[in-house]
């Protein structure tokens, strides 16, 4: 694993980038070890014959956090986020071998929060799972980092994500207004150990698996924002060094 200018250069300006080799295989058995002999009883848990899903990740398996936050990703965060980075939401995604779930393009406008409440240019809300998500203010979601971590080889065939490089530098983009003229459609094809960085504001999609291949991802959000002070972060964490 290396860091180079490119990675972050790339991410500045197209919203995205791509790191090999973050995990070995040994490290990516014991994280899905943990996942299997959790408890997928609880409300944050969503199972499906198209997806299953553990909202709140980390809360939901503590003792996952050391083993996602080995030395090579401690070290893609200090170098490409900086310091002052915290952890304000954890997913984890199985996409089956026969799964026919697929996402249109969108960005990622909202952010999970702990309650629900009337505050100024923070709106429309949403929950799912009784958890609460909000739309914030466009700076806010302007300073999230989302890293995706890929414990499968991932590619067009099973569910990698498609990007329009770019679109996360136009504010609100809405999908319907995309001028494929103009914009050009990107496959990130990820091996398995490898992570995705992107800006939640780049518009993406996930297609249908063909290939009859699992496609397992955490999905982790960072930001460096407080948020109004009647409000907190559902999740926050900042792992130790």
């Amino acid at each position: 694993m290396k860091i180079s200018q490119r990675h972050k250069i790339d991410l500045v300006e197209n919203g995205f980038t791509t790191v090999e080799n973050i995990y070995t295989n040994i490290e990516i058995e014991q994280i899905l070890l943990t996942i299997d002999q959790a408890d997928k009883t609880k409300e944050t848990f969503r199972k499906s014959t198209e997806v299953f899903a553990i909202r709140q990740f980390f809360k939901e398996i503590p003792e996952s956090v050391n083993l996602v936050f080995n030395d090579n990703l401690r070290k893609v965060v200090r170098q490409i986020f900086g310091e002052n980075y915290f952890i304000v939401k954890s997913i984890y995604f199985d996409k089956p071998e026969s799964s026919n779930w697929f996402v249109a393009y969108h960005q990622d406008l909202t952010i999970s929060v702990d309650k629900k409440l009337e505050l100024e240019n923070f709106g429309p809300w949403t929950t799912k799972q009784n958890q609460f998500s909000v739309q914030p203010p466009i700076n806010i979601m302007e300073n999230i980092y989302t890293i995706r971590i890929h414990l499968d080889d991932t590619d067009e065939n099973n569910g990698a994500l498609k990007v329009v490089p770019k679109s996360h530098l136009k504010k609100i983009y809405r999908p319907e207004s995309i001028n494929w003229t103009n914009e050009s459609e990107l496959t990130c094809n990820v091996l398995k150990g490898g992570i995705m960085i992107m800006k939640p504001l780049i518009l993406h999609s996930s297609s249908r698996t063909t290939n009859n291949k699992k496609r397992r991802v955490i999905h982790i959000e960072f930001s460096n924002q407080e948020l109004p002070k009647e409000l907190n972060w559902s999740e926050r964490l900042k792992p130790s060094a």
